[in-house]
């Protein structure tokens, strides 16, 4: 069943309206007929199990057959705050991330980092995530479209990390995973969680010096992983002990 994502003021009483881009992929693209299901989300995070019910010039209307009460979010918002990663890397973090529940992804430019970002590069970099982020809520059936931020430098983020409940730093020179458990399953529910990856470097003596002290430095076991490789094992074992 395809996913879409609509405005609160798409909502139409028992029907919704689709326009846009969504409009021409269903007609065009997927050429949908009367009848067919689909599932679509608004921007409170509601679900509706609908069917296509008429076309429009510029519109497809779906009569509402019921909401989804269960949605498919955690109970916990996670941040991902990445270090910005070489050439497409970036791209399969986001789309790999949505997939595994993130809420927002923040691209940090570390010490380390090789990517650098100037204004009118980053602008087309965000739209494109962006998009990558929209793409794969619908293949997740998320009942959200998880944001991408702009660029943040290293100390913006901690910041803006400060303001979370439980923040985890995988960190190549800890060392054994029993801390990673027990500081996984210490996290109470709907608390909002902050995770730093570092670029291909790995993080520079200094930014880990700048971590505060409620900050949890933490294994994700005995080999070295790739940075695109390191937040999404992060978010696997969250997923394993979090989600309900």
């Amino acid at each position: 069943m395809y996913q879409f994502f609509v405005d609160n003021s798409q909502i139409l009483g028992e029907k919704i309206a689709i326009c846009g881009d969504d409009y021409n992929h269903i007609a065009n693209v997927l050429r949908m007929k009367a009848g067919e299901k689909v599932r679509i989300s608004d921007e409170d995070g509601r679900s509706y199990l609908c069917a296509i019910d008429s076309f429009d010039v510029d519109t497809v209307y779906a009569m509402i057959l019921e909401y989804d009460g269960l949605g498919t979010e955690l109970n916990h918002k996670i941040y991902l705050f990445q270090g910005l990663p070489k050439g497409d890397k970036m791209e399969t973090v986001i789309q790999k991330s949505v997939e595994l529940g993130v809420y927002e992804v923040i691209p940090v430019a570390m010490k380390r980092c090789v990517m650098k970002l100037d204004a009118k590069r980053a602008e087309n970099k965000i739209r494109r995530w962006n998009a990558i982020a929209e793409s794969a809520a619908k293949q997740a059936k998320r009942t959200i479209v998880p944001k991408v931020t702009e660029q943040m430098t290293y100390q913006q983020a901690l910041e803006m990390a400060r303001e979370l409940d439980v923040v985890l730093v995988p960190y190549e020179n800890e060392r054994g995973m029993d801390y990673t458990r027990e500081t996984i399953r210490n996290i109470k529910p709907e608390q909002s969680i902050g995770i730093f990856i570092g670029p291909e470097g790995g993080f520079a003596d200094e930014e880990i010096a700048k971590l505060d002290a409620d900050m949890h430095k933490i294994s994700l076991g005995r080999r070295i992983l790739r940075t695109e490789t390191a937040g999404l094992a992060t978010l696997a074992m969250l997923i394993y002990e979090l989600d309900t």
